[in-house]
């Protein structure tokens, strides 16, 4: 019971503030761009938007930084035996991204935030770009100590202690999971930073339409979140394509190093030879082995799995066998619900995404994008797509793991503190729900708040830090 509580309360966590990573990343690359393109075409709208933008990327900066620092404790109080076997690995990446990358990105965040007009605008503009710099470089660290979860490379097993111990740690940060994880991570990001930009230009668009000018005049040239809506288009795209061709190649790396994650996704109990994916399927779970597949696609497992035309996916029966003699008796099957849903939901969500993605393109040829009424309402509604298609993506990498918090070398029920007792975590996930439920309200209500706001105004010489600062306090 302790077990399965402390990790309800690390998945509470994780996803909560999984929430906000992709929306700083995507949001800080974007928020870049608009100040790049004001810098250099000197056209003042882009500069409202730079500040428009730059709030809601505060907001998210100061809501996520908080719900990511429980996860620290938590390796500490519900996880200690993992702690004290793996710590010497699993902290040097952790490290790495506490003393570097949140430094260098909480920094430049200050001086971005109240330089304005204090900076020069080529020194303003660099300060925006590192701080783009220190969330993608405070993921990579973070990645790179996951990946070790998911394929342990570069350490030796010390005899005296019987611990491993990190003896390559460039091997850590080219573990092929990481290289095409963190590739994915950033694509996926870019794709809900620019769902974001886009649902909020899109309820602006569509308000502004509701909202004629005074008199009837009509607004000369494009409407000002038109502007961001291209952008975030033109990101979103190209973005979501990268992205699922990544999860493709990260499924084969996955099929050679977790081959239960990836049979679990498909509910493939036996070995097959080619394989079929099932669009959806009745059945199939952990105690029952016989899946009806519904509208299956014959060989496409097998791509994503092999990337052959007619690769072999062995199943979880033999998998589980080959894993009991190989570590003793236990069973080593996942949630198989959990990855096979998990998968299609990542999957589906992506693909609404890139098809909405080409309606906008394809309105933005035809020029008649800020009046598609259909367009911009179905534009704010998908915002919920990236955060779905990121948790799905969570889940299946994270509980695929499972029954292992190190594959191979650290099973999930030896790793939780034994000094914990049982009242300790009721008392502590109690209090993380209250906790992280108020922040997620809090967060929505503020990101609601001034997304719905109208642009500042062009700022006169001297205002600007003044009233980006104000717009983030009030």
């Amino acid at each position: 019971m302790t077990l399965d509580l402390a990790r309800w309360q690390f998945a509470l966590t994780s996803i909560n503030h999984f929430f906000f990573v992709p929306v700083t990343i995507g949001l800080a690359f974007l928020t870049a761009l608009l100040q790049s393109t004001w810098y250099r075409s000197k056209n003042p709208g882009y500069l409202r938007l730079t500040r428009f933008f730059g709030t809601l990327l505060v907001i998210n900066v100061a809501v996520g930084v908080v719900t990511g620092l429980v996860q620290e404790f938590e390796f500490g109080m519900n996880w200690s035996a993992y702690s004290r076997l793996v710590g010497d690995i699993f902290g040097a990446p952790l490290a790495m991204e506490g003393l570097a990358a949140f430094f260098l990105e909480s920094t430049f965040l200050g001086l971005w935030l109240f330089g304005w007009d204090r900076l020069s605008r080529r020194v303003h503009l660099l300060c925006i770009w590192l701080v783009a710099l220190g969330t993608v470089l405070s993921a990579a660290f973070i990645m790179a100590a996951n990946s070790w979860m998911q394929h342990p490379v570069g350490y030796v097993i010390n005899h005296k202690t019987g611990k491993p111990q990190l003896n390559d740690i460039w091997a850590v940060l080219t573990n092929p999971v990481f290289l095409w994880g963190y590739t994915h991570v950033l694509l996926a990001s870019l794709v809900t930073g620019a769902a974001v930009m886009l649902a909020v230009s899109a309820w602006q668009l569509r308000n502004q339409a509701r909202q004629p000018a005074p008199g009837g005049a009509s607004q000369p040239g494009p409407p000002l979140f038109a502007r961001s809506a291209q952008l975030s288009l033109v990101v979103l795209v190209p973005a979501i394509i990268l992205a699922m061709f990544v999860g493709s190649e990260l499924g084969v790396i996955e099929a050679r190093y977790q081959p239960m994650k990836i049979a679990a996704a498909e509910a493939q109990w036996a070995t097959c030879q080619p394989c079929s994916f099932s669009l959806i399927q009745i059945g199939g779970g952990n105690n029952d082995h016989t899946p009806t597949q519904i509208l299956a696609i014959p060989h496409l497992l097998s791509l994503l799995a092999t990337n052959s035309w007619n690769g072999k996916v062995v199943g979880l029966s033999p998998l589980q066998s080959q894993y009991q003699k190989q570590f003793g008796p236990g069973y080593y099957v996942p949630n198989v619900f959990i990855q096979y849903w998990s998968m299609r939901v990542m999957a589906y969500s992506a693909g609404l995404m890139f098809l909405l993605g080409l309606w906008g393109l394809w309105l933005i040829r035809r020029r008649s994008m800020a009046g598609s009424r259909w367009f911009l309402t179905l534009a704010v509604w998908a915002v919920t797509l990236p955060f779905l298609m990121n948790t799905a993506g969570w889940l299946l990498t994270e509980s695929g793991r499972q029954p292992w918090i190190v594959q191979g070398i650290m099973l999930t029920k030896n790793a939780v503190s034994p000094s914990v007792g049982l009242a300790s975590v009721i008392t502590s996930l109690t209090v993380f729900v209250a906790a992280y439920l108020t922040l997620a309200i809090v967060d929505l209500m503020l990101m609601i708040r001034y997304a719905r706001k109208e642009a500042e105004p062009d700022p006169a010489p001297g205002d600007g830090a003044d009233a980006l600062v104000t717009a983030v306090r009030y």
